[in-house]
């Protein structure tokens, strides 16, 4: 099996380009948002995928550094290389892709609400060129357990003011907390640097706070739990893998390299022949696709006690600095 992978700051050998055509291999680019474990493991996921369906491939691999122009710049290169099929992982990468290329195939994954971002005009289908896979969670459930488990009556959270996926989650929080009678207190951010300080303006306001998928918290998570940790104030994460490392009290959420397999097996299905706009729209709905993380150590540092139902729920326990999966 041919694997190949390039860089963004690589030369392009146009007489190699078309040696690869002509012997039958695939060009996929797949560009993240930025760098960090939930989008490299739903990178990992496609990769891995695709290469079990025995296709021999050249992977141009990118990262946009949390930067929209260079998701522009990526999508561009994608456009004048010519790829065989697109993805984008992330809602700002996956617009630069969909914006820019319109006759090569996009799969995009893990995008909150493809819907209001524009990407699709509905769930039952693509549009032209353009499906994949969404990683919707059930916002209210989430902040309804936070709430009996920690007790909270002001919810803090941090969001993304310029990454459509991270204001489509803001509504979601906030329509939770008005059903829930929490008064919830926000603070915008616009890049990763931004987070540590938007984290020590929040924390003395609110009981604890609330993560989303959004991938420019995620790539500065440990910013994060430091400032909410010393401040013995409780995190709860919709991204179970942020919170391997400890120091979330609770993470509920599917698993990113799962929905990567996901994403990938759309993209199979793309390189055997079906159109993007034949393809539905997907979402992680099975029990098995989903984890619970319970972090028993940053539990007693809130002076929080789980009980025991749901310490029998949870697939995952961080206790004593070490994480033990069920």
């Amino acid at each position: 099996m041919k694997r190949v992978i390039g860089l963004l700051a690589a030369a392009v050998v146009l007489a190699g380009c078309s040696k690869q055509a002509a012997d039958g291999t695939k060009r996929i680019g797949i560009a993240k948002i930025v760098q960090h474990v939930a989008l490299d493991d739903v990178e990992r996921g496609i990769i891995d995928v695709i290469d079990e369906a025995g296709f021999a491939v050249t992977y141009d691999l990118q990262n946009a550094n949390g930067d929209v122009n260079t998701a522009a710049q990526i999508a561009a290169k994608y456009k004048d290389e010519r790829v065989d099929l697109a993805v984008g992982i992330a809602t700002p990468v996956a617009l630069a892709l969909a914006n820019t290329i319109k006759d090569i195939p996009i799969v995009f994954g893990t995008v909150t609400d493809p819907l209001s971002t524009g990407l699709v005009t509905t769930l039952d289908h693509g549009e032209g060129n353009v499906t994949g896979m969404s990683d919707y969670v059930d916002t209210g459930t989430q902040v309804a357990l936070f709430k009996d488990v920690a007790g909270i009556k002001t919810l803090g959270y941090i969001y993304t003011s310029n990454e459509g996926n991270s204001i489509s989650s803001l509504n979601l929080v906030q329509e939770a907390c008005e059903s829930l009678g929490l008064q919830l207190v926000t603070q915008a951010i616009t890049n990763s640097s931004e987070v540590k300080a938007a984290a020590e303006a929040i924390v003395g306001r609110v009981d604890g706070i609330y993560l989303t998928t959004d991938n420019t918290v995620f790539s500065a998570l440990a910013s994060l739990v430091q400032v909410f940790g010393s401040a013995k104030k409780p995190i709860f994460s919709a991204d179970v893998t942020g919170a391997q490392a400890g120091g979330i009290l609770m993470a509920s959420g599917f698993n990113y390299y799962k929905a990567g397999r996901a994403t990938g097996e759309m993209c199979v299905q793309i390189l055997n022949g079906a159109k993007p706009s034949e393809l539905p729209v997907r979402f992680m709905t099975e029990p098995s696709d989903s984890d619970l993380l319970l972090d028993l150590d940053a539990a007693r540092n809130c002076g929080i006690t789980f009980s025991e139902e749901l310490l029998a729920q949870a697939n995952m326990i961080f206790e004593n600095g070490v994480l033990t999966a069920k």
